[in-house]
């Protein structure tokens, strides 16, 4: 039977596209607000918040990232041993939208529930629906990489809206009519999953189901898988670096954004939430010539790797970060004491390439890799690390709240630089480790 494509995609590529796209505006809507949430006054009298310091909210923000990602591991497990993929998935976005509807609540309560549930709902649903990606697609065809890209693009439409939505009405209007607007989008994202799991039939089953993925189950790993597994926990310290500076974007930068950098542009106060457009905003943008360079780059005979573009991504992220204290340098000698907004355009920008370069090409680059029995389990172990990066990047906002922000950029940018170099000098290493498979680094 011929399979049916759209974009000469598998169909069920694009369900999981909306169905993640909806995922990602309830994440995003968080991202947006929550910071600025915990720390508005509650004596505002018009839409009060919760009061917090901004060391305060940036170590709730920094844990609360950590778990959403950390719960991704025991998510993978789920649908490895119980649930298989497609019922994960389901399970989570239930959870996603009770979590949402219950921060509609002013309970101290409820707030702690909601971002409870957020947290198991993502761990089910995030993980798996990345893994069912690489499913769609047999082993070594040349459609991988770019189904992953068009996922990736797919998603940030949710993420360039959800700020835009969720951040306006929040922030101008009523915060927990902003946390309850991403409950009703992943209501959406549901019903769209559900009603087009007839394009999944063959992907996110449980393993059990199967005779010849039982056997496969039952089999040991090989020297092979060993030491791809070897070179997948190398890039998962890389994942921990990037997503550390990566998340600044939600934590520190938000409120840079709020308190120092000069936000009125022809008369109008730009509102703080609308800057976490700009990642998804870059994404959609230049997401398509990005992938398109990188295989021009390939097929000229240059390193194009999952490790080499990793490398050129944390170098990227390294320069990002000296914009930024560019900006800090500026709003000193500045006589508002506030930076043009300009540098922070500049420096998400950035933030996208290096983005591009490292997270689809990871989430594509553990499908490669990973043992088919351990599938979900790598995938977790992937957002498991990003929620150690969130964390970290708590744990910088509240020291920049101590030593300030240009301290803690130098950090960053430092860091970046030195883990990207590093990994130029190891590309011919891992690709051997990996035992030099093209079509899987």
């Amino acid at each position: 039977m011929q399979e049916q494509t759209i974009l000469g995609h598998p169909k069920g590529l694009f369900i999981l596209f909306f169905t993640e796209l909806w995922e990602r505006f309830s994440y995003y809507g968080m991202r947006a607000i929550l910071v600025l949430y915990l720390t508005k006054e509650t004596s505002d009298t018009f839409n009060p918040g919760m009061g917090w310091t901004s060391a305060e909210a940036l170590s709730l923000y920094g844990t609360y990232g950590m778990m959403v990602y950390f719960m991704g591991i025991f998510g993978g497990v789920a649908a490895d041993k119980w649930l298989g993929q497609k019922k994960a998935v389901i399970f989570g976005g239930i959870l996603i939208i009770f979590g949402q509807f219950a921060l509609a609540f002013e309970s101290l309560t409820m707030f702690y529930s909601g971002l409870a549930l957020l947290v198991c709902g993502v761990g089910l649903l995030k993980p798996n629906i990345s893994t069912m990606v690489g499913g769609l697609y047999k082993q070594g065809d040349g459609r991988r990489d770019a189904g992953f890209t068009l996922f990736y693009i797919g998603i940030n439409i949710g993420a360039l809206a959800a700020p835009f939505l969720v951040g306006t009405i929040g922030e101008q209007i009523n915060w927990h009519l902003g946390f309850s607007l991403a409950g009703f989008g992943m209501i959406l994202g549901q019903l769209v999953f559900v009603f087009g799991k007839k394009h999944l039939k063959d992907v996110g089953n449980l393993l059990k189901h199967s005779e010849t993925e039982s056997h496969l189950a039952s089999q040991p790993l090989t020297k092979v898988e060993k030491d791809r597994i070897i070179v997948l926990l190398i890039s998962f310290l890389i994942v921990i670096v990037f997503w550390a500076a990566y998340e600044q974007a939600g934590g520190l930068m938000n409120l840079y954004a709020r308190d120092s950098v000069d936000r009125i542009v022809f008369g109008y106060e730009i509102p703080t939430s609308w800057f976490q457009s700009l990642h998804a905003l870059y994404v959609v943008i230049i997401g398509a010539p990005m992938a398109w360079l990188w295989l021009r780059w390939g097929r000229m005979g240059k390193e194009s790797s999952a490790i080499f573009k990793m490398a050129v991504g944390m170098i990227v992220m390294s320069i990002s970060f000296l914009m930024l204290m560019g900006a800090v340098y500026d709003a000193s000698i500045n006589m508002l004491g506030k930076a043009p907004i300009y540098w922070l355009f500049f420096s998400y920008l950035l933030h996208v390439v290096a983005e591009l370069s490292i997270s689809p090409v990871a989430l594509s680059f553990i499908t490669k890799l990973a043992p088919v029995k351990y599938a979900s389990i790598m995938m977790g172990t992937y957002f498991a690390v990003t929620g150690l990066g969130n964390k970290a990047a708590g744990m910088l906002g509240v020291y920049a709240q101590k030593s300030g922000e240009m301290t803690a950029f130098a950090i960053i940018a430092i860091a970046c630089l030195i883990v990207g170099l590093l990994l130029f000098t190891l590309v011919k290493k891992l690709k051997v480790l990996a035992h030099n498979a093209e079509e899987v680094v």
